[in-house]
């Protein structure tokens, strides 16, 4: 008699003690960037008063870190693949490190605009070699969905530190000081990675394309200096040629992408539908997250009166639901799949952003808190399963540009996110301060520099109409950002479900 003996069912890979040391060094990274990202909002106040930036400089003090990383992020991605992930990663965590103290001693707003601009650099090196090592030490798919989760959740965890750590800091030293939080953990990095890190490489990278990495500054830049100028002035044939010049020059960017036998992207990526679906989600959530925390980290400190560390802890609920969200996405996705968990993560972060259209001048950290975490939850179960199938779907030589094609998205969406949104709810702050002294239309942080300098009742009739035009334009930004969700949400619904 003959037996017929049943396969036995794969057994799932368990992470070994070396893999486990090796992904809490991809993470220190991501925390790095996100504390970077989070932590300037709370130090505003404070670098306004001391360095006085104009309302145009501010923005640039946020967002140009996010413009050149989001420019060089492409560029880093192919020069890693070509001299090695993990030593440009080694080469980042030291640039990082130096740049963060030329932030953090800045003496005017120019320096700390040029030290910001130099950590997009430095950061441009970190996001994609990190992600293109996941694809290499995690070569089973559960493993590796587990692992991004982690990786992940380094964004939600910084993010939550970011405050807490930069409010304490605010509390007891210099705005300066939040910058220097960088130097111990690329100082971990330097030390541990080489250790830990095995070393990977596109083994036929064929030479760099210097021509597209300048078409695609020339695409990026000038495209979003024309929207900039847009949000904050309105509509000029300079800020109109500006837009028209970026987008040519993506054009000849993609256009010359194609034709190369070794380009910086893949652009053919983007004809599968779960990358660039993906590619569009993260953008979109991020261009509204970002710029929301950028407003409310001023709101609960200029309009309601909180000490930065206290807003940073109201806000770590959010920060702390997106970790298990996160987490428990991993889960979810074998149940549920990829469509499902983005449908469902995108309406939390609409409803989060439509809740915030209820706060008041007098009131509204309670709504802060609970809109924040209903964004948090949505953005955790989202962000898990994008960045997996975004590098599930590419190929093992091309890792690296495919990780910096995400992370791009991601950086860009965020710096577009403060640029765009931050420059309309500054255009409606200075339409409602018509006739307040000038600093004072400049940003709330100068109203309350001018408020101290006057009479008392002059000072408080002063404090209240800019409290006012501050919170109108969260509110407005609030509302476009839930539509703008909305639109993603249909879009990308429907293109994934599509045959």
């Amino acid at each position: 008699m003959t037996t017929t003996l049943r396969p036995a069912a794969p057994r799932r890979a368990r992470f070994t003690g070396r893999q486990w040391a090796a992904l809490a060094v991809l993470v220190l990274p991501v925390l790095l960037i996100s504390i970077d990202m989070t932590v300037l909002g709370f130090a505003v106040p404070f670098l306004s008063e001391d360095l006085a930036p104009t309302s145009a400089q501010l923005l640039w003090i946020v967002d140009v870190y996010g413009f050149v990383l989001a420019g060089l992020l492409v560029t880093m991605g192919s020069i890693a693949d070509r001299i090695g992930r993990r030593r440009l990663l080694v080469i980042g965590s030291a640039a990082f490190a130096a740049a963060s103290v030329a932030a953090a001693y800045a003496p005017n707003a120019e320096a700390l605009i040029a030290a910001r601009a130099l950590l997009g650099v430095a950061g441009a090196t970190l996001m994609p070699t990190t992600l293109a090592l996941m694809r290499n030490l995690f070569t089973d798919d559960r493993q590796r969905l587990f692992a991004i989760a982690i990786w992940g959740t380094g964004f939600s965890a910084g993010s939550a530190a970011g405050p807490v750590l930069g409010g304490w800091l605010l509390e007891h030293f210099w705005w300066g000081s939040v910058f220097l939080m960088a130097a111990p953990v690329s100082i971990a990095v330097l030390i541990a990675a080489p250790l830990l890190l095995p070393e990977s490489r596109n083994g036929r990278p064929g030479p760099i394309d210097w021509g597209g990495v300048a078409l695609s500054f020339l695409a990026i830049l000038p495209f979003v200096y024309g929207v900039k100028s847009i949000a904050e002035s309105g509509v000029s044939a300079a800020a109109v040629g500006s837009i028209g010049f970026g987008a040519l020059a993506g054009w000849l960017f993609i256009r010359r992408q194609r034709r190369l036998e070794h380009p910086l992207i893949d652009v053919d990526l983007f004809r599968l539908r779960r990358f660039s679906a993906s590619i569009a989600t993260n953008f979109t959530i991020v261009f509204a997250l970002i710029s929301a925390l950028f407003l409310l980290t001023q709101y609960l400190q200029l309009v309601l009166g909180y000490s930065p560390m206290r807003a940073g802890l109201l806000l770590l609920p959010g920060m702390a639901v997106a970790v298990v969200a996160g987490l428990v996405a991993v889960r979810m996705s074998e149940r549920f799949g990829l469509v499902r968990i983005i449908v469902a993560g995108l309406t939390f972060v609409i409803a989060g952003f439509a809740s915030l259209g209820f706060i008041g001048v007098d009131s509204g950290a309670a709504i802060v808190v609970a809109a924040f975490a209903i964004i948090g939850i949505g953005s955790g179960l989202v962000q898990t399963v994008t960045n997996d199938a975004i590098i599930a779907v590419a190929p093992a030589d091309r890792a690296g540009a495919a990780a910096a094609i995400s992370e791009t998205a991601y950086e860009l969406g965020g710096a577009m996110g403060v640029a765009v949104l931050g420059s309309i709810a500054a255009g409606i702050y200075r339409s409602e301060l018509e006739g307040a002294p000038g600093a004072a239309r400049e940003t709330l942080g100068e109203a309350v520099h001018v408020a101290a300098s006057l009479p008392p009742e002059a000072g408080e009739a002063l404090m209240v109409a800019a409290r006012t035009a501050f919170t109108d334009g969260l509110r407005a930004t609030s509302a476009i950002g839930a539509v703008l969700v909305v639109v993603a949400l249909v879009a990308v619904g429907r293109a994934l479900r599509e045959k």
